[in-house]
């Protein structure tokens, strides 16, 4: 069988031996300007392009935010933007599967005393898995995305992904959880690109959403409430408790674990100390909020879960990595040792301050993403709160 090279057929932008006309690729569209882009360029280059659109949840009950992702005008933009370029666009209601798997995950997440990233969840569950089967259904060559992350293709064959040169929009942590297989499948046209560019390209073909701002808030939380969402999702689970210290004294009492978070310092429910006093444990068996010196946030070392990997193979010595424990922290040296149960050890170079169990922590080598999984404890230097 004659190889590409032998046909001397070229790749296209997107990788593949054909001419842009003869693949097929579905654009995961959120009615923003980024995934509009996405669709405009690759419709330029001659792309049999379709654009699909997820209505997520009911828009009459949930936020009616303008600006959040996926709301109802939200899905209006995405349709208006296809009808400009000419393309196909399709809604699908995934509403059931993104109120099973992200938004009662979430619910759960804080009830247990963790901080979680839904927009993680959602990736990892309806965009790149649910989204991505039914792009195959619909005889994709393989389906685009807005994200600023840029996928590179190493000596071996396999799809790699890299940060996004615009490293203040790079979107790498949330897409941790990426698999090989949906690496292969994924492209992501605006990696190379930074934000003020997409605007330009956004203007360059009128398109309506050129202007439109930057969706700020979890598209299911209307200005950060999320404690209005767990009472919803969840009634009944504003628990009370008490406020202890990190020796035990009972400073006083709360309404619920889920309206704290770990490294919180304002808006604790105590007062009259000395010293400020920061949230450093959530005990969601005692129902207690435990706080205590900053200092008592130090972590060196983090034990992680559900670990995604599509680095090298690592042997028993781990590997060095450069870890991200929080998407708005910049990256410390670590070494990593993967376990065969899908969980991890993270040995921290320098301690990090306020690692929240429910965070993820994400390692690359270089520019390169190597994996990452979701923090299930933070093992503090104080022996206090082991």
């Amino acid at each position: 069988m004659m190889t590409i090279a032998e046909k001397n057929i070229p790749l296209n932008s997107l990788g593949f031996a054909r001419a842009p006309e003869d693949t097929r690729v579905v654009v995961a569209m959120s009615g923003g300007v980024d995934s509009s882009v996405t669709a405009a360029l690759l419709k330029e280059e001659g792309y049999d392009v379709v654009g699909i659109t997820l209505q997520l949840y009911d828009h009459g009950v949930a936020i009616q935010k303008k600006g959040a992702c996926c709301a109802g005008q939200d899905i209006h933009d995405a349709r208006r933007v296809s009808d400009e370029l000419g393309i196909p666009h399709y809604v699908l209601d995934y509403e059931s599967r993104f109120k099973e798997q992200v938004m009662e995950d979430f619910a759960d997440s804080y009830i247990k005393g963790e901080t979680p990233i839904p927009c993680v969840r959602c990736n990892q569950t309806v965009k790149f898995k649910d989204l991505l089967a039914t792009a195959r259904d619909l005889g994709a060559d393989c389906m685009a995305t807005g994200h600023y992350v840029q996928r590179l293709v190493g000596a071996d064959g396999k799809a790699q992904m890299h940060r996004g040169v615009d490293h203040g929009k790079d979107q790498s942590y949330f897409l941790f959880a990426s698999t090989q297989e949906q690496m292969d499948f994924l492209r992501f046209p605006l990696g190379g690109l930074n934000k003020e560019q997409t605007r330009e390209h956004a203007e360059r073909f009128g398109l309506i959403v050129a202007d439109k701002p930057d969706s700020q808030d979890i598209c299911f939380v209307p200005e950060g409430r999320y404690v209005d969402v767990i009472e919803r999702l969840r009634p009944g689970a504003m628990e009370p408790g008490e406020i202890v210290d990190i020796d035990g004294n009972v400073l006083g009492e709360h309404k619920g674990i889920v309206r704290y978070t770990i490294g919180q310092r304002r808006g604790i429910g105590i007062g009259g100390t000395v010293d400020p006093l920061y949230v450093v444990k959530l005990d969601p068996v005692k129902k207690q909020v435990i706080v205590g010196p900053k200092e008592a946030l130090l972590t060196c070392e983090i034990l992680v879960k559900e670990v995604s990997w599509i680095g090298e193979n690592v042997d028993e010595d781990g590997i060095e990595v450069i870890a991200k424990v929080r998407s708005t922290r910049p990256g410390v040296k670590a070494r990593v040792y993967l376990n065969d149960n899908g969980t991890a050890r993270v040995a921290l170079s320098d301690p990090e301050a306020g690692v929240s169990p429910g965070q993820a922590a994400v390692f690359y080598a270089g520019e390169r993403l190597l994996g990452g999984g979701w923090i299930e404890k933070a093992i503090s230097s104080d022996p206090r709160l082991s």
